[in-house]
């Protein structure tokens, strides 16, 4: 394992860190829907992936303190973005699902978030292109982490 605190390894994760957050930000203000915010997009994005969940796994998988996700909730609801069913094994909890408005809404996003990172790597070479391409799955991973 290289020593990340010195020298150019240190500089490396400097400097990927600085293009992972700025590039982040541009891709945020690329959003069909200006009305909500991008913890509530990340909401519709996990329940997307792993299907329903309860507010208490969101807010584990959100990073967030259960009280906030049942306010987040509350928001997507009342758009109309999720709805919330009785758990089916235990009653006394609920499970949001998404909804197709929400759907829609995701891939028209996805989409125009994807024509603006393909309208960046149009400036590109072929040797850059190879190499982002080589590190999509890497970068995949320590977003998982």
């Amino acid at each position: 394992m290289p020593d990340l605190t010195h020298g150019d390894d240190e500089a490396a994760v400097n400097a990927l860190r600085s293009a992972v957050m700025r590039l982040s930000r541009r891709l945020k203000h690329q959003r069909v829907d200006e009305s909500l915010s991008p913890t509530e997009m990340s909401v519709l994005g996990t329940l997307a992936r792993c299907g329903t969940a309860t507010p208490g796994e969101l807010a584990r998988k959100e990073h967030v303190q259960p009280p906030s996700m049942t306010r987040i909730v509350a928001l997507l609801e009342s758009k109309g973005l999720v709805k919330l069913e009785p758990h089916p094994e235990d009653r006394r909890q609920k499970v949001v699902t998404q909804t197709e408005r929400a759907e829609t809404m995701l891939e028209e996003s996805r989409s125009k978030r994807n024509a603006f990172l393909a309208s960046l790597v149009e400036g590109l070479d072929e040797a850059e292109w190879e190499k982002l391409r080589a590190a999509a799955p890497v970068l995949e991973k320590l977003a998982h982490l």
